[in-house]
């Protein structure tokens, strides 16, 4: 299981995770860094990924690394191994310590969407509670087969980190790419009912090693060109009927092939 706090970051592992009947993940996607070019979000604050600060165009922000305290609001990012600013990630006066110490870290490396004059000042966004900045407007959880990764890992010809692709539940004890044929269907997480809504296409994102922050991985490239795919996917998305905790261990129970 994992969460995500900070848009665009390497997920946290966690025990458990808390999700609301709409699908929500309880602390995940709850901040975010916004170019200033984003424009304005929708009712619900929502704006997509090419809005933000993400691996998709800044690959070494994956050396990041962010713990937050959802209770207390405080957010700790640091920068291989050493912390570059903490603080309170809804105070105005921290958020601005913040801004300033991601633009300057991020302007130091070599792909750099800051160039761009339009996309400053960044903004810290999101309440630090509402699960808000995610790929899609709806909520859903995201889930991958362990198995699926490793028959990808074996095309690639080396081992690939599950984080790479930053999903709320790795699944073990099923056979690859058994997660896609429950798209239409109904499974179960620790007795909780998911209604399986679609696939997850994948983005260049998955390219970025979400520890070593370099593009070392042609994923996308051969999910099409091994496995046949029409497009790069990886993952399902799945909706909850109500709301649940999900915990490290919980059995999944999904439909017969």
């Amino acid at each position: 299981l994992y969460q995500v706090p900070v848009r665009g970051l390497t997920p946290v592992p966690v025990d458990e995770i808390a999700v609301a009947d709409d699908g929500a993940v309880n602390g995940d996607r709850v901040l975010g860094f916004l170019f200033a070019d984003a424009g304005e979000p929708d009712e619900m604050g929502w704006r997509g990924k090419t809005s933000f600060l993400t691996m998709q165009n800044t690959p070494a922000f994956a050396r990041v690394d962010a713990r937050y305290d959802r209770d207390t609001r405080q957010l700790s990012l640091c920068y291989d191994g050493a912390e570059v600013v903490s603080g309170d990630a809804t105070s105005e006066a921290d958020r601005a310590r913040f801004v300033e110490a991601v633009t300057a870290l991020v302007q130091g490396f070599e792909v750099n969407p800051l160039t761009e004059e339009s996309r400053l000042p960044l903004r810290l966004v999101g309440d630090g509670v509402t699960p808000r900045f995610h790929d899609r407007k709806s909520h859903h959880v995201t889930l991958v087969a362990s198995s699926s990764i490793e028959a990808l890992a074996e095309q690639i010809g080396d081992a690939v980190d599950e984080r790479r692709f930053r999903m709320n539940v790795t699944v073990d004890g099923v056979e690859p790419w058994a997660e896609l044929e429950w798209i239409g269907q109904t499974i179960q997480i620790g007795g909780a009912e998911f209604e399986v809504t679609g696939p997850v296409v994948r983005c260049l994102a998955t390219h970025a090693n979400p520890v070593t922050g370099e593009r070392d991985q042609d994923v996308m490239q051969t999910l099409t060109r091994e496995f046949g795919q029409d497009k790069p996917t990886m993952g399902v998305l799945a909706v909850p009927r109500v709301a649940s905790t999900l915990r490290v261990g919980d059995e999944v129970v999904a439909p017969a092939r």
